[in-house]
């Protein structure tokens, strides 16, 4: 059943991608992404009252809340850097490199959660691993010397910080129901972005938001939602070194929606490199 929640994860953060791209194109992207948090804590403390899991706050150990915040922080952290990489760079290639986190996931499950890594899986994170490399081209129309600088920079430390949370979340949410751990996180991840807004006096251009930013940053708020709680479902029942890789086959979505909405498409090599990700991927399903 696991399974069947981390493909729902993947469907609904490829959704949110490309709704957070065109959300934010006239926003700033620290603005959005609380905004967006905003969304998504109202929709995850719902489903924790429609669960009846409330009352449960109480009984979470300190080990739970300490990693449950650690991961909120990390999920900042990340979202922050994914979409200021979002805004300046091609959806088409922020992702594969946010995806990346994969790899380093996998890694991290089998030091530190102690989860097997067969020769077939590291077979899985090399193909993953040159599938991602073959994905990353510069933007064409960046200035000269600046090609791939920026938004690069930024994707990179997105996939960092979403390593980290997948394995301190994995670690938080263990004897924790699937979604209150989840809004727990989220409320840390709001105050984070909130915190980051006021310091840098962003919270002035909510009054320059169109009603068009506002709808696709809504949405893309309510499929983070679904993400997130079909992730942490997944997380709790199944192994993160293989719930992390099928998570990320939101990379399909997304480009599959980048191509026909926003009118990005893929050269062969990164075509090439897509075809090894998700290769790849599904072998880990089997192994």
């Amino acid at each position: 059943m696991w399974i069947t929640y981390a493909l729902a994860s993947a469907f609904f953060a490829g959704i949110m991608s490309i709704l957070a791209k065109i959300g934010i194109k006239d926003t700033d992207s620290t603005l959005a992404t609380a905004l967006r948090t905003v969304v998504v804590a109202v929709f995850a403390w719902l489903m924790v009252f429609v669960a009846g899991s409330q009352s449960q706050v109480v009984d979470i150990d300190k080990k739970s809340i300490i990693f449950l915040v650690l991961s909120g922080l990390a999920t900042g952290a990340s979202w922050l850097c994914y979409f200021h990489a979002l805004r300046i760079g091609d959806v088409n290639k922020v992702v594969p490199v946010d995806k990346s986190s994969t790899v380093l996931t996998m890694l991290l499950a089998s030091l530190l959660l102690g989860e097997g890594l067969t020769s077939l899986k590291a077979a899985a994170m090399a193909l993953i691993g040159v599938g991602t490399i073959m994905m990353i081209e510069p933007k064409k129309d960046a200035p000269a010397g600046k090609k791939g600088v920026g938004w690069l920079f930024y994707a990179i430390l997105s996939a960092v910080f979403a390593s980290l949370t997948a394995i301190l979340g994995k670690i938080g949410i263990t004897g924790v129901e699937s979604n209150l751990g989840t809004a727990i996180r989220t409320v840390v991840v709001l105050i984070m972005a909130w915190a980051i807004v006021l310091m840098r006096g962003k919270q002035r251009g909510i009054r320059f938001i169109d009603k068009r930013s506002w709808v696709f940053i809504g949405l893309s708020g309510l499929a983070t939602g679904l993400s997130w709680l079909s992730f942490y479902r997944a997380l709790q029942e199944g192994p993160a070194s293989v719930v992390v890789p099928i998570d990320k086959l939101s990379i399909l979505v997304t480009i599959a929606f980048g191509y026909f909405i926003l009118r990005e498409k893929l050269n062969k090599l990164p075509a090439a490199g897509l075809v090894m990700i998700v290769a790849g991927t599904l072998s880990l399903l089997v192994i």
